[in-house]
Order: structure tokens, then sequence, then C-alpha cells
């Protein structure tokens, strides 16, 4: 029987942290067994400019900040060119809202990448789409059209922190509201654009609130079946206006099982190693995610707020075999391309 937002809020708040891992793994054992994937990708932050200024970010810099850059279409194909070379299968392109860039910045973009390379582009978050159209006089669903006929494939689910207006106002007042993200999200399933749903924890938001988060991205799964995965991320404070403490890791546990236990209708949660550290990314396999993400070729957000690890395919191979499972690569639909 499916569990009940109050149900689940009792079992958040009440639950002891082992027995939410063994069931959520239990759940996860019987939809994966012992198979856990990883992909090989990089993410390609094109600009550091944006003019949303969340206080949790240390990534972003003013437009006539010293810092401030835009890269060339040329140094994107370049990095494009280092992914392939190295195995990878997708690109996740992001950036800061920039307020000087047309739509058809985007569009060569996207068209310079699949007319020169075979790889999956897997880019933008909603609060990218919604400025991009914003900036151009598009509806959403209209720019994302286009985005998708110049060679965007599935959308990342950056950008949601927590799906709550009031955490979303004491944050980032300037960022896209709760209901924006989940009409992008709407609005790109409609024309089969796949994407994944993140959430991330740590700004002194409480367990309802998180549960809410969950609440809203698994009612649109119900609707339309889009999500390919959820990912949860812990907020890194570090050189960020905001501050505060980073969430601890039996936190960042306890959450995890819940989202495996509750979003009955997201089949793959992955465990964050890029904010967690490898060890902690190996023990959510025990805690219900069945996907430890990227190797990550490049990473410059969570890096510019202090936290970095370093990840290369054997030792995400090492990793997933020691704690006992079956490595595998996929690719960005989740479809297995080799076992180790």
């Amino acid at each position: 029987m499916r569990l009940t937002s109050e149900a689940a809020l009792k079992l958040f708040t009440d639950g002891d942290l082992l027995e939410l891992g063994k069931q959520a793994d239990a759940v996860r054992k019987k939809i994966f067994g012992d198979v856990v994937t990883f992909i090989i990708d990089r993410n390609i932050n094109y600009t550091n400019v944006c003019k949303n200024e969340c206080k949790f970010c240390a990534f972003y810099r003013r437009a006539n900040h010293k810092d401030a850059y835009l890269l060339t279409h040329e140094e994107i194909l370049q990095k494009v060119q280092e992914t392939v070379a190295a195995g990878g299968t997708q690109v996740m392109i992001q950036g800061g809202l920039h307020p000087d860039l047309p739509l058809s910045y985007y569009e060569n973009m996207l068209r310079l990448i699949k007319k020169n390379f075979d790889i999956t582009i897997h880019s933008f978050t909603a609060t990218e789409i919604q400025h991009f159209a914003n900036v151009a006089g598009l509806s959403i669903l209209e720019t994302l059209k286009r985005l998708q006929a110049a060679g965007l494939d599935s959308l990342p689910g950056g950008g949601a922190e927590i799906l709550v207006d009031d955490v979303r106002r004491r944050i980032s007042p300037k960022k896209i509201s709760a209901g924006d993200w989940l009409s992008v999200m709407r609005a790109a399933h409609s024309i089969g654009m796949k994407s994944t749903a993140t959430m991330v924890i740590g700004f002194g938001e409480t367990l309802a609130q998180r549960l809410e988060h969950m609440q809203k991205v698994r009612d649109l799964q119900d609707e339309t079946g889009g999500f390919r995965a959820f990912i949860t991320w812990t907020y890194q404070p570090m050189h960020t206006a905001l501050g505060g403490e980073k969430v601890s890791a039996q936190d960042y546990m306890k959450t995890l099982s819940m989202t495996r236990i509750f979003m009955d209708n997201v089949e793959h949660i992955q465990g964050s190693w890029v904010t967690q550290g490898e060890r902690i990314g190996q023990l959510t396999l025990a805690f219900g995610a069945d996907d430890l993400g990227s190797i990550m070729l490049e990473e410059n957000v969570v890096r510019a707020a202090g936290t970095s690890f370093e990840m290369s395919t054997r030792k995400m191979i090492d990793l997933i075999r020691s704690a006992g499972r079956i490595p595998a690569q996929r690719n960005t639909r989740y479809e297995v391309l080799r076992k180790f």
C-alpha cells in the first residue's frame, strides 16, 4: 500500500536510521538486484555570471566582476571533445542566468555539439529554461521545443533546492518559485523530454518541508511519468553569503532512505559522493541508492563552495564492488552499457 504523506512524516520523524535504511535497501534490491550504475560525463559551466545572486551559491559572479567569464562555443566544443575521448556519453551544460545572452546562443551551442559529436546533451536547469524564455519573450513550451529541435535531449533537476516557497524566499528570493520549477518540468515531459529531480537539504528546512518537496515531485510523476531519477544533495556552506553548518551524514542517509521508500514511482535513487565523499557515497548503496551518478570529469559549483572529491572510473568500480555490488556503466536513459 502506498505511503501517505502523514504516515511518511511519522516514519521520517520517529524512524530509526538503520531500520529505515533496511527498508529502503529491500525496495532497491527488489527492483535492481545487485547492480549499481554510474555514468561518465562532464559538467560544463558556460558562464558564472548570474543575476539571481542566490545566498547559498559560491559560484556566481556579477557581470562586472574580475572573475566573471563566458565560454566561447569553441571552448565548449573542446570540453565535449575531451569528454568523448574519455569515454563519456553525456554532457551536463549549466550556467548562471546571464542577462545578455539570446536564445540563439544556446541553440547554436546545441547544434554545434550535435553536428560534431554523438553525445547526449542532458543540460539546463528549470531556472535557466525560464530565464531563456523570459529573455526571448516566448512561452516555456515554445522555448523547450526550440531547444529540443536544436539538440537538447533531457533536463537535469537542478534549481529545485527545496520546493517550498517559504524556504526559497529566504535562501534565493530572486529564483523561480516551486510552482514554476514544476511547470517547466511538466512542459518538458509533455514533449517527451525526460528529466531528473533533485533536492538540496541543509538550509534549515524542516523534515515536513523535505517531505512536501518529495510529495510535489511524486504527484507530478503520477501525472507525467517524466522523471528518471531523484537525487538528494547536501548544501555546502563555505564561501556562501548564507553560511551555516553542513548537515550530518546521518541526516543525509535518513533523508535518502525516505526518498526511496516514499518516491515509489521514481525508479532510480542516486547517492551523492560529490558532496559526501566516496565512503559515505558507498554507504548510500545500503540505504536505497541504486546509482552513484557520474565520475564527473569536471565540476565547479560544489568546488566553489569548498568541497572537492575526486573520482575515476577505476575508483568508482572498486567502490561499488567493495560494497558487494556489481558495477555497471550506464547512459542517460539508465540503460546498462557494460558491467564490470
